[in-house]
This record gives structure tokens, C-alpha cells and sequence, in this order.
């Protein structure tokens, strides 16, 4: 018995790859296509659109096919609405749960496409009726007068809330490669050592600009070896200009960064002449000490005790900053966050308010940062270990940008671009 289905894809689906990808997933699942219409988009501007049935042995491999199908942006040309399923009890979620992408998406409710608000991959999407009152309310006026849709983690499932379950009723969009050249999406072809540097970093500071200019959100994740390579001074400057409105570090990030300030050191290196003091490998806990006795970074700062580096602009400035704490931790400082709970919800809520992040050598941040990012956010990857920079773009985003470099000649030359050649 053969059972099929139809699907659809729009946009540049030719020039992105989609469709090709879709013939392949196809044939790959051992299903088989048959292209019912195909239309070319003759411009920059105008989009292809392309039906196809797809058939199957049975209805076990066709839902397969469907649902990888689905993940690349292709949609059933007859929607349904979405099923939604009660959650049984706080942080439980229905068997069959539909786990998102961190692409653009909307799920069909009462007859009407609801876009899903703050979208990330691995999440449940929750549907919530018109007139629904409570803790889920839009507002805290009362019941909202449209149904909405929104993700979830998992730890934040509410016994009673509308899970979307199955691939029903359910529409993703993919972003796709931009038609003129620009400098975000046109390194899709892999990462490489040997690319432009210099051309490429000028094309960051040039997008970088732009983001501000049109009143968007800068956030920075950043690891020690900002400090250890010497491009402290750089990344501070950037924040004390307004270039830089969230940062999100850990622990050993703003330790070295205030010792340094304290003591001269990084990690009791000094970072200009490359030597070790004597007893420098115990400034990075001296600082802790002091920072402690004095009630925080804030309070530090306040009296004196620090007066320069990323962290006293992130004061001075009032730069939102999220320290996440880790196992290996020293002290920890007080403004670290030690509960990964909390630390994941904190380092959420930046994710989603930025409209550009830079990835500056740091591989567990930036992967946490990563899985809350949808997947039109630009993104830049700066490190000298290749793997870091693959593993963040094989996430799918078609807005970044990777280089392998030494982020300590990466940020001096971007903070050059930005600060005195725009």
C-alpha cells in the first residue's frame, strides 16, 4: 500500500539549498516525489515556489519523511489545526510532545497561523486560548482577547498547559541565504583559518554599526582568554562606547578581568610582558577575597577597589551582566550565579533580547547561549580551536559568521574599526 502526501516550499529555496535538501530527504528515507508544480523566482526579490507529493511504503516512513521534511521548511499544502494536549503535571509534558527548532514558527489555532513567541530549539510550544486568565495571561490586566503561542523548557511546564503535540498544524521557516552580499550568511560554505581576516572583521564592524544604529541589542559572551591574550582594554572600550549592551561570561571571566585591574595579572600572567611574579598565581584568589570583603563587583567599584577593565564599564554604564557559575569555580564571586537553573533562565532572557551576539572564546557559554538563539539572530564565533567555531555554526543559523583567529587580535582591530574608521 503506497500513501502519500503533498507538500510545499516558498522562497529561495533553490539558491538556500531547501529544495535540494528536500529531494535528498526524500530519497534518503526510501520514500519517492513527484514535483506537482515548480515556479522560478526571476529576481533578487521574487521567490520559488515548489509542490511535490511525497509517497511512501507505509504510513510509519511517510510520517518520517514528513517530519524531517518539516524541520527544513517544508509544509503541508492542507493544514490542520495543531493538537494540543493538557499537561498532565508541572514540568510533564504529553507523550509525542512537538520538540521545536530554533527557526521562525507558528502553529494553527482555531483556524488562524499564531507566530511562537521567544522561539528555541528543544522546547514545547504552549497554546493559550483566548480570555484565559491566571499566571499565563498576557497581561496583568486580565484575559487576552487572542489566542497566543509561546515556548517552553521543559522545567517551565505547568500542569494544565495546551502542549502542541504531533507535526500537525504546525509552520517552520528556515532563514534563508540572503541574495546580495553581505556579511552575514556569505561564509555558509565552512570555516576557515585562511579567509580575510582583516576584510571580514571590517564587515563586522560594519554590521555591528548597523545594529546599533537601528536601535538593537549587542550582546557579548565572552571567555578568560579575552583577558589572557591582552584584548581587555579592547572589549572594555567597546562597552564604555555603547557598543556592547549585555555580556554574558562566568566566573573565571571576571576574576582575571578584575585581577588584572588589581593586581596587573591574568591568572598571575602579566599580560604585557608575558612574565609571572612571584606569587602571581595567587592574585586570582586575593581578588576573589577583596571583591568579597567588599560585597560584590557593584560595591567594589563604588569604593574605589576597582577602577578600569570590562567589568568596571559594565558598572559604570549599567551593562546588564550575567556571571554563570560552573563546578570548577574559585570563591565563587558574589555576583556569580551558582544555581544552573537560574543561570540558564537568566542567560535566556538576554538571548532573546539581543539582535546580534559575538562569541568571543568560550565554548560551554557560547553553546549555552547558542541553544536559546533563534535562528535569525547574527552571530559572530571568534576562536583559535576550529571545533568551536564548527560546532556553533552547524547549528543552522544562516545569520553567522565564524572565524578562527586569536580573539586578542580579533577585538583590537574590530574596536579600531568600529571606533575610529566608521
Amino acid at each position: 500500500m503506497t500513501v502519500s502526501r503533498v507538500v510545499e516550499l516558498e522562497g529561495h529555496i533553490i539558491d538556500s539549498g531547501m529544495m535540494q535538501a528536500c529531494f535528498g530527504i526524500v530519497m534518503d528515507l526510501d520514500g519517492q516525489f513527484d514535483v506537482e508544480e515548480f515556479r522560478v523566482g526571476r529576481s533578487k526579490t521574487e521567490e520559488s515556489y515548489c509542490r511535490m507529493t511525497v509517497l511512501a511504503d507505509d504510513p510509519a516512513t511517510l510520517r518520517s519523511i514528513v517530519h524531517e521534511l518539516h524541520q527544513h521548511g517544508a509544509n503541508p499544502a492542507d493544514p490542520q489545526d495543531a493538537e494540543v494536549t493538557a499537561a498532565p503535571a508541572d514540568r510533564v509534558v504529553p507523550p509525542g510532545f512537538y520538540s521545536t527548532t530554533n527557526h521562525p514558527t507558528e502553529v494553527r489555532y482555531e483556524g488562524e497561523w499564531l507566530p511562537v513567541e521567544r522561539i528555541e530549539m528543544d522546547c514545547a510550544v504552549v497554546v493559550h486560548p483566548a480570555d484565559e486568565v491566571g499566571a499565563n495571561a498576557a497581561t496583568d490586566d486580565g484575559p487576552q482577547e487572542r489566542p497566543w503561542a509561546e515556548t517552553k523548557v521543559l522545567n517551565a511546564v505547568s500542569e494544565g498547559d495546551l502542549v502542541v503535540t504531533g507535526e500537525t498544524g504546525i509552520r517552520v521557516h528556515p532563514p534563508e541565504r540572503p541574495r546580495e552580499k553581505r556579511a552575514f550568511g556569505f561564509m555558509q560554505g565552512g570555516v576557515s583559518a585562511e579567509r580575510p581576516s582583516e576584510s571580514t572583521i571590517a564587515q563586522i564592524a560594519e554590521e555591528l554599526q548597523h545594529v546599533k544604529d537601528d536601535g538593537g541589542d549587542v550582546l557579548v559572551v565572552a571567555g578568560p582568554a579575552v583577558i589572557h591574550t591582552g584584548a581587555r582594554e579592547a572589549l572594555a572600550e567597546l562597552v564604555r562606547e555603547g557598543y556592547v549592551d549585555m555580556l554574558s561570561a562566568g566566573n573565571g571571566f571576571a576574576v582575571h578581568d578584575l585581577e588584572r585591574d588589581r593586581y596587573g595579572t591574568s591568572l598571575g600572567m602579566d599580560t604585557e610582558t608575558l612574565d609571572h611574579p612571584r606569587k602571581g598565581h595567587k592574585h586570582h584568589i586575593y581578588t576573589i577575597s577583596e571583591v568579597i570583603r567588599a560585597g560584590g563587583i557593584r560595591a567594589a567599584v563604588a569604593d574605589g577597589l576597582v577602577d578600569s577593565g570590562v567589568m568596571y564599564e559594565c558598572i559604570e554604564n549599567d551593562v546588564d551582566y550575567v556571571l554563570a557559575g560552573s563546578i570548577r569555580d574559585d570563591g565563587p564571586l558574589p555576583d556569580t550565579i551558582t544555581d544552573a537553573v537560574e543561570a540558564q533562565n537568566a542567560l535566556r532572557e538576554q538571548a532573546h533580547e539581543a539582535d546580534m551576539v559575538m562569541m568571543l572564546s568560550t565554548l560551554l557559554h557560547s553553546v549555552a547561549v547558542g541553544n536559546c538563539l533563534p535562528s535569525t539572530t547574527r552571530v559572530v564565533c571568534v576562536d583559535i580551536n576550529p571545533a568551536t567555531v564548527t560546532q556553533l555554526l552547524d547549528r543552522g543559523s544562516a545569520q553567522a559568521v565564524g572565524m578562527v583567529t586569536d580573539v586578542g587580535t580579533f577585538l583590537p582591530t574590530l574596536a579600531d574599526y568600529v571606533l575610529t574608521r566608521s
